[in-house]
């Protein structure tokens, strides 16, 4: 499979790589700034992606979580480089031992190799850059970090932004960490946002803002009816429609219902709390 689409802004080079092309979903772009790259991309792009680093010596990897899309070529770059990927501590364990990949990510990604990692620093130097925040932004794994530059403005964003909008989730994600997270990073001084997914976006700070803002909304939504009466599976069809085939291919792991589930049940002070943060900014 050939690379995709190739990424440049400033001195920050992309690509896009993926075994299907069915939207930002399935495909995953990897960043390098300068000898340093950002996440390890889908196992099963092996090729495509030692093309990529294949074009200038990598001397660090840094993972910003466990997920096989950003990690399944972590063994394979720490043997060709001799270097030690840098990981969350939150789930070095997972790189280290190995984890099961659920089937339908598994056709998508692949299956990452078992990996020897070293914890994530809370900062990495980069020449020509400055310092490189590592921000834990749990939520949609436990162990997701954001790469923030502040002497660029830049956020490499990992999983937490991906679209303007949630309309599903997994089982394991934790809607109310989510929406916590995207208010702490918003609390920093950035405008690009570099996103693996859904590519680089230069409003990325209020991009990211108004994800949240439409998180919010659904909760608040979401609460309404269910204080009118309205059943959990009533609220997704009013609020995101049927249910598609991906809930039914994962059972239900990744779905809709567990979207509503948990917004209906967010804490109110919590909700209030963010949208005060909102209409301060």
């Amino acid at each position: 499979m050939p690379i995709r689409k190739r990424y440049q802004f400033a001195d920050v080079e992309g690509v896009r790589v993926g075994r299907l092309n069915l939207g930002i979903n399935t495909t995953f772009i990897l960043y390098r700034l300068g000898d340093t790259l950002i996440d390890a991309g889908p196992s099963n792009q092996w090729p495509e992606v030692r093309s990529f680093i294949q074009q200038k010596p990598i001397r660090q990897l840094l993972l910003s979580h466990h997920h096989e899309d950003h990690s399944g070529n972590a063994a394979r770059i720490a043997e060709y480089y001799s270097l030690i990927p840098y990981a969350p501590q939150q789930a070095r364990y997972k790189f280290d031992q190995g984890y099961r990949t659920p089937i339908l990510q598994k056709i998508i990604w692949g299956e990452p190799k078992p990996a020897n990692t070293q914890p994530l620093p809370e900062s990495v130097f980069l020449p020509d850059y400055g310092e490189l925040q590592a921000i834990h932004t749990p939520g949609h794994a436990k162990d997701l970090h954001c790469f923030y530059l502040p002497e660029r403005g830049w956020l490499f964003s990992g999983d937490l932004y991906i679209s303007k909008s949630l309309r599903m989730l997994r089982k394991d994600e934790k809607l109310d960490q989510i929406l916590l997270s995207m208010d702490r990073v918003l609390k920093l001084d950035f405008d690009v946002l570099f996103c693996p997914h859904r590519g680089i976006l230069e409003d990325g700070k209020q991009a990211m803002s108004d994800k949240l803002s439409n998180m919010l909304q659904l909760c608040e939504q979401a609460r309404d009816l269910n204080t009118q009466g309205v059943s959990n599976k009533g609220i997704v069809k009013r609020l995101l429609g049927s249910e598609e085939a991906t809930s039914y291919l994962t059972g239900f792991n990744f779905s809709k219902i567990n979207l509503i589930d948990q917004a209906v049940a967010i804490d109110t002070e919590l909700l209030s709390n963010l949208r005060s943060s909102c209409q301060a900014r």
